[in-house]
C-alpha cells in the first residue's frame, strides 16, 4: 500500500474516532442531563410528601395541621359545654307524662250494665273528646232495647272493647252449667250479629261463675281492682275521690254507664288521672301486656 494513501487513511480514521468520541460525549451529556432532571423531580416529590424536619415544607404544613387540631379540640369542648348546659337545665330528662320516650303507667276504665239509650251516647262523646278507649261489658237484653244496637256498633267503630255481661244480668253461680252457657251464648250472638266479630272478654255479674265454668270458656275473664260502688250513690265527688285515691298502675276501674252520675264521675276521673300521667287502655291490652 502506498505511504500517501496510508497516511491519508490514518488521518481519516483519526478524524472519525474524534468525531465518534465527541458524539459519545454529547450523548453522555444528554443522558446525564435527563438523569439529573429525573433525580430533581424525585427529590421534589420526597420533600412534598415526606418533609425534612426544619424544611420550608414542614414549616408550611405544620401550622395547617396545628390549626386543624386546635379546631377539633375547640369543637369537642363546645360539645361538652352544650351537653353540660342541657343537663343543668334538665332538658334531657323525661318524666312521667312529660311526653318523653318513657312509657306511661297504664290503667283501664270499664263500664258494666249498658248500653243505655241516654247515658251511654253521652259517655261515648266524652271519651272521644278525651281520646280514651274503654271496655264495655254489655247486657244482651239492653242491646235489644230502643236503638241500642247502634250504640254497640258505635263502640266498635270508635275503638272500644266490647265484652259479655250475660243476657239477663243474672248470677251465673246460681245457674246450672247449661243455663249459664246459654246466657253467654245469647249475648255473644247479638254482639257478633252487630259487629261481625266474636267477643273475647267476659265479666259475669257479681264476678261469679258456676264451678269450673271459667276454665271451660274460650274467653278472657276480666275482673276489677278499683270499685267505688258507684251504683249505690249519685254523689259524683264521692265516686271520684274513691277512684283517684286508690288507683295505681295496671288497675282496672269498675263503673256503670247506665247512671248519669257515673258518667259525670268518669269524665272527672279521666281528666285527673291523665294529668297525673296515666294512659287509659282497653282491659284486654292491659291484661295481655
Amino acid at each position: 500500500m502506498p505511504k500517501v494513501w496510508a497516511r491519508e487513511q490514518t488521518e481519516e480514521q483519526t478524524t472519525q474516532r474524534a468525531s465518534d468520541q465527541e458524539k459519545r460525549k454529547q450523548d453522555r451529556g444528554k443522558g446525564c442531563g435527563l438523569k439529573r432532571w429525573m433525580q430533581a423531580v424525585a427529590v421534589l416529590y420526597i420533600l412534598l410528601f415526606f418533609p425534612v424536619p426544619g424544611s420550608q415544607y414542614e414549616e408550611r404544613t405544620a401550622p395547617e395541621a396545628g390549626e386543624e387540631s386546635m379546631q377539633a379540640e375547640a369543637e369537642e369542648v363546645s360539645g361538652r359545654e352544650e351537653g353540660e348546659s342541657a343537663d343543668d337545665t334538665g332538658c334531657g330528662e323525661t318524666e312521667k307524662g312529660s311526653g318523653g320516650n318513657e312509657p306511661k303507667p297504664m290503667i283501664a276504665i270499664t263500664f258494666d250494665d249498658g248500653p243505655d239509650a241516654s247515658s251511654t251516647p253521652r259517655l261515648l262523646d266524652g271519651l272521644k273528646e278525651r281520646g280514651v278507649r274503654a271496655t264495655f261489658f254489655v247486657i244482651g237484653e239492653n242491646i235489644e232495647k230502643e236503638d241500642n244496637r247502634g250504640i254497640i256498633k258505635r263502640m266498635q267503630e270508635e275503638g272500644h272493647e266490647i265484652g259479655n255481661h250475660t243476657y239477663h244480668h243474672v248470677d251465673l253461680s246460681k245457674l246450672n252449667s247449661e243455663d249459664a252457657h246459654r246466657e253467654l251464648m245469647m249475648t255473644d250472638g247479638l254482639i257478633r250479629e252487630i259487629t261481625g266479630e266474636e267477643t273475647s272478654l267476659v265479666r259475669p255479674p257479681f264476678g261469679a261463675f258456676p264451678d269450673g265454668m271459667a276454665e271451660e270458656l274460650d274467653k278472657l275473664y276480666v275482673k276489677w281492682t278499683v270499685d267505688p260502688l258507684d251504683w249505690t250513690t249519685e254523689n259524683v265527688d264521692e265516686i271520684v275521690q274513691k277512684v283517684v285515691t286508690d288507683v295505681q298502675e295496671n288497675d282496672i276501674i269498675l263503673l256503670h254507664d247506665c247512671y248519669e252520675s257515673s258518667v259525670d264521675a268518669a269524665f272527672r276521673i279521666i281528666d285527673i288521672l291523665k294529668d297525673e300521667g296515666y294512659e287509659f287502655v282497653t282491659a284486654d291490652r292491659l291484661l295481655i301486656e
